[in-house]
């Protein structure tokens, strides 16, 4: 059995290959236009979780204008919340045996912090990057980001430095947090 420290790069591997099969998984079983893609964490930064959002599913899950405002960009609202949660085992395990950030001293706890949203962002751009979320016009119709919940200004950085201006307009208006 392998007890080496998982580094950031075997995290960034991963949470990659986990993410691309849950993606392709999501819109081969649920075709739609596809909006919102997100990994989500806590506040302590656990292995990520996938939510998503197409106008399909907001259209059948909200009732009336209040109710999508309310929706539209709610990771734990949306009917594909932990979808493909299956295919994010390994990505779990390798968080496991990551240092236990609750009993870390401040300044680690926050390195480790930051080394785990890290290796989120960069797998999603890695993703990006290869075409996954689609590419040219078709890339501005989808938010992507790795959010930590409850949601605070990070989320918003990240929203910036993945998705093209074009694709964050509404995201920005609607549900963006400033610090």
């Amino acid at each position: 059995m392998n007890f080496k420290i998982p580094t950031e790069e075997d995290l960034v591997r991963e949470i990659k290959s986990a993410t691309r099969a849950a993606y392709k998984k999501l819109i081969q079983s649920h075709p739609g236009n596809y909006y919102y893609f997100c990994l989500n964490t806590s506040g302590d930064a656990t292995a990520p979780v996938l939510s998503a959002w197409s106008i399909e599913a907001l259209e059948k899950t909200a009732k009336n204008l209040k109710e999508k405002k309310y929706f539209k960009w709610s990771y734990a609202d949306s009917p594909y919340y932990l979808f493909g949660q299956e295919l994010f085992l390994e990505v779990e395990q390798l968080f496991l045996r990551r240092p236990d950030i609750r009993y870390l001293s401040l300044e680690d706890r926050e390195k480790e912090f930051n080394l785990r949203l890290n290796s989120m962002e960069t797998a999603l751009k890695e993703l990006d990057l290869e075409g996954l979320f689609g590419e040219n016009n078709l890339r501005n119709r989808i938010v992507i980001n790795a959010e930590v919940m409850p949601p605070d200004y990070t989320n918003t950085e990240r929203a910036i430095r993945l998705n093209p201006p074009e694709a964050i307009v509404d995201w920005l208006q609607e549900a963006s947090e400033v610090e």
